[in-house]
């Protein structure tokens, strides 16, 4: 269905199609009529998901799937063994704590998001019955009359039939920083951009001037916020590096386990070993090879990230959403309010002939005629002051307000100069007047555009003195002003003249001439400072910066270019431009630009998946309705909390809550760290596994020779580990140590290194080596120890016969030694180039922690006789102490050694 142009239909047509009264307004009868044919004026609100799907969600990862299938499998064999279902009761654990872990944390960031969002409901002045009345905005209804006055928020969206100087300002809608001036007047042309549909005004953007009427057209979700908001729908879900990573690590060792289960069963047949007892072995080796900690460690690991986060001022809504930051190679951000303060300000003034910088100024010995400029400023402005100090009006007149503040003026000057006459700014003239009493003469102060108010000078003042031959000097004002102009810096005069009463109407109509001319100022949205350092963080960091915006190209150029974001002008491109590119020459030449001006919402979206499609992870920010587009396309969205909209919140995985531009820079550096944690964790949980396989397989291998080797003549029970043992090491010792891993602080260089390659897994080579060549000493030292203990057993022990004796010695030399070089081996993850002795071992004091909460549990297992019995654990001969603390600490000697010969990093690239 084609929208309809109200701006292209006459103020007497919207009246009649809307069947309103332009002076009376709707009757109460009709609003309600109206109420119910098109519902509340508000945005849809997304359907939230139920707990339980939620909860189901957590369970669509590939591994979850592959360790229920194994809990069932074990749960199956165990009851038919008469062993009980303890190992699945074990695994349904960890995998339920780890769905709740997820739902607890969406829940949690919906709350915060919820808590952040405005409580407060707009309210209207509406003429309604023939009265002006206030209202709830979500009220409104098509045909409604509102009434506007400076400060206003618009409700829905307008069609103008009355405007007495009136600017909005919709920097949220269309990303132009300046308030645009409306009229009543009927457009022509049939097709026009939002930004030049100056006679209607747009729901959620601000009355910075002037006063007005209009007739609500659209509400809700038929306004522009509502299209825009609309169209969310339709973009793509992204998932995350760090979910495709998990997945294709899951699947790769769900595979591998399945295959190694398979051989490890065939080899039993074939030795002679019953088929129910070999499946169970099978089981128990596909729960060594899959890691049961990884997800829900990695899930921990995120959560606790997310909760630094909110400390650095930033809400992620997704965990998976802050490694992304860790991994954005590309940061596209909107200019407004996100690289810029969103709030004019002077920066430079031109006077006696020289032009200085505001903060070069001196607030103790300043010239008259700088004095007299302000003044001029000041007076010849509509800003409104409020007792707090806080300035409402339009941005160019507020700046003006501020500047003089800067420089102590004291505001008492409004009571002592009351004004008598004014002539409002008109976009003809591009000037504005005012009349003040000064003492007991009047002074006519005027301000506005260089060339226009020139023209109304007959005369300057310089170094106290009004000179007459401003012809000449006139060519040093428009040289300055050029100057200025080239920095986009927005340049307003000023000039007065004293008269000795107060005119008469007639008198104004020529008020603006023979006037002498003071100086001018130049004011700009400024870039916030720390934008500027955390751009020169990104560049080091191996991160391009690139700005969009609805603003002017000249203005963005001028931004860039004091961020660092831009080094020549061909690197910026407008709108207009881009839409002669096709979608494949944008891909192209994406890499060449690094400044996007006066673009639209659909041209955001275009330039993130230009750069998606070029192999990059981009990260957008925003604050703007127009910004929710390109937040939800790309693969990391990040809104404004306190000036961004309601629909780009929505939009956003990420909410920066001090809208601050250098908080997405923390974020990323925390980003980086969590990646860093989360593959410490993998290669600490890998090769503990791996070293599992390794033991398992190779003692099923070496069966038949351990039996004849060492005197055993029953080998059904000879196995080097317990299913128990095995589930005790990976759920219980291995998870404390990963999970404490999430805490280990950032490496000094984390900021200095290029991104993490989207393209590249999570196996790298030096990461594969690491896993395989620690994982198989992990494995070696376990087998060793089960030989020692098969070896040194002589004499039976517990009641138990000799074989028996011998088979529950070596399996429990073998499960200490395992469980414990683990914790051992952690101190050689953390750093996998320095020693262990060179990083700084106690800077992580919860990982100190849970390595001696891990072993205290084990000696609790080996102390307690009940937990024996369950665990078939006997009391270890004295003699195997020794070479237990041996083969413990062994991973330590053997992996500094590696690191000392470079051995450790032999394979990264």
């Amino acid at each position: 269905m084609e929208k309809n142009k109200w701006f292209h239909k006459k103020v007497k047509e919207v009246e009649k199609e809307l069947k309103t009264n332009l002076e009376k307004g709707l009757t109460t009868e009709e609003v309600q009529k109206r109420q119910e044919k098109y519902g509340l004026n508000q945005l849809k609100a997304k359907k939230k998901k139920s707990l339980i799907q939620k909860f189901l969600e957590q369970f669509k990862d590939f591994s979850i799937i592959v360790l229920i299938i194994a809990a069932i499998v074990s749960g199956v064999v165990g009851v038919a063994e008469g062993e009980g279902v303890t190992d699945t009761i074990i695994i349904l654990i960890v995998v339920i704590v780890n769905a709740i872990i997820g739902v607890s944390q969406e829940a949690k960031a919906e709350k915060s998001l919820e808590a952040l969002q405005k409580l407060t409901d707009h309210a209207s002045k509406v003429i309604r019955n023939g009265e002006i009345t206030v209202v709830s905005a979500k009220e409104l209804v098509p045909g409604d009359i509102v009434v506007l006055d400076t400060g206003d928020y618009i409700p829905a969206d307008l069609r103008l039939i009355e405007a007495v100087n009136l600017k909005s300002q919709e920097a949220s809608l269309t990303g132009e920083s300046m308030p645009v001036e409306k009229n009543t007047e009927v457009i022509e042309e049939a097709e026009v951009g939002i930004g030049d549909r100056i006679n209607m005004l747009f729901s959620s953007s601000l009355v910075t001037y002037g006063r007005g009427k209009g007739i609500v057209v659209e509400t809700g979700m038929t306004t522009e916020v509502g299209r825009i908001a609309g169209m969310l729908d339709g973009a793509e879900e992204q998932t995350t590096p760090l979910q495709d990573k998990l997945n294709k690590l899951g699947k790769t060792l769900g595979i591998a386990a399945l295959a190694i289960c398979v051989f490890i069963f065939m080899i039993g047949l074939m030795q002679g070993k019953e088929p129910i007892h070999m499946f169970m072995t099978a089981v128990s080796l596909a729960v060594a090879a899959i890691p049961e900690g990884l997800v829900a460690v990695s899930t921990i690991v995120l959560a606790i990230g997310v909760q630094k986060m909110v400390k650095r001022n930033a809400i992620v809504k997704k965990l998976p959403a802050v490694e992304t930051l860790g991994s954005a190679t590309v940061i596209c951000s909107d200019k407004t309010g996100t690289l810029t303060q969103n709030k004019m300000t002077v920066e430079k003034i031109f006077w006696n002939n020289t032009t200085k910088e505001m903060h070069d100024i001196s607030k103790e010995e300043m010239e008259d005629e700088l004095k007299k400029l302000v003044y001029a400023n000041m007076l010849c402005n509509d800003t409104k002051i409020a007792k707090d100090g806080t300035l409402t009006g339009d941005p160019t007149e507020t700046a003006l307000v501020d500047m003089a503040f800067q420089l102590n003026f004291d505001p008492s000057l409004y009571d002592r100069t009351p004004r008598v006459e004014e002539i409002p700014f008109d976009s003809d003239r591009k000037l504005m007047t005012t009349v003040n009493q000064v003492g007991d003469k009047y002074i006519v102060y005027t301000k506005g555009g260089i060339d226009e108010l020139l023209k109304r000078c007959n005369a300057y003042e310089m170094n106290s003195k009004i000179y007459e031959d401003l012809g000449s000097y006139s060519n040093k004002i428009r040289q300055e002003n050029e100057e200025m102009a080239k920095e986009a810096l927005r340049v307003l005069g000023c000039a007065y003249k004293e008269i000795d009463h107060i005119p008469s109407k007639e008198e104004m109509k020529d008020i603006e001439n023979d006037l002498i001319f003071i100086g001018m100022v130049g004011m700009i949205d400024p870039a916030r400072e720390e934008a500027k350092k955390a751009v020169e963080k990104c560049k080091t960091a191996g991160i391009k910066t690139v700005m969009i915006t609805g603003d002017h190209k000249i203005t963005a150029i001028a931004i860039a270019k004091k961020l660092g974001i831009l080094e020549k002008e061909s690197e910026a491109i407008t709108g207009l431009e881009l839409e002669q590119m096709s979608d494949e020459e944008l891909v192209k030449n994406v890499r060449k630009y690094s400044v996007y001006a006066r673009v639209s919402p659909e041209h955001k979206v275009r330039i993130v998946k230009a750069w998606q499609k070029n192999g990059e992870i981009v990260a957008m920010t925003g604050d703007g309705v127009n910004d929710s587009p390109a937040l939800k396309t790309a693969d990391i969205g990040c809104a404004m909390g306190i000036v961004g909209t309601d629909v780009a919140k929505e939009a956003a995985d990420v909410i920066l809550t001090d809208d601050n531009f250098a908080t997405i820079v923390s974020a990323v550096e925390e980003g980086r760290r969590i990646y860093d944690n989360i593959l410490k964790v993998i290669q600490f949980l890998l090769s503990s596994n791996v070293g599992e396989i390794v033991v398992l397989f190779l003692a099923t291998l070496c069966t038949p020779l351990f039996a004849k080797w060492f005197g055993i003549t029953d080998i059904t029970h000879l196995e080097i580990l317990l299913p128990i043992h095995i589930l005790w090491i990976n759920l219980v010792t291995d998870s404390l140590p990963a999970l404490a891993l999430a805490f280990d602080p950032a490496n000094s260089d984390i900021m200095t290194r290029k991104p993490v390659k989207p393209n590249q897994g999570v196996f790298t080579k030096g990461m594969t080596w690491r896993v395989i060549y620690q994982g198989v000493m992990i494995g070696l030292l376990t087998l060793a120890a089960f030989v020692i203990g098969l070896a040194t057993t002589h004499t039976p022990i517990d009641g138990l016969t000799l074989d028996e004796s011998k088979i529950e010695v070596g399996q429990t030399m073998a499960f200490v030694t395992l469980a414990l070089s683990e914790l051992v081996h952690v101190f050689n993850i953390r750093n996998h180039k320095k020693s262990v002795f060179q990083t700084k071992v106690w800077n992580n004091s919860k990982l100190i922690w849970a390595i001696l909460a891990s072993a205290a549990l084990m000696i609790v297992i080996l102390a307690i006789p009940a937990l024996r019995t369950i665990f078939s654990i006997p009391i270890l001969p004295t003699q195997n102490i020794l070479e237990l603390v041996g083969l413990i600490l062994a991973p330590l000697v053997i992996v500094e050694i590696f690191k000392a010969f470079k051995i450790n990093t032999a394979k990264d690239e």
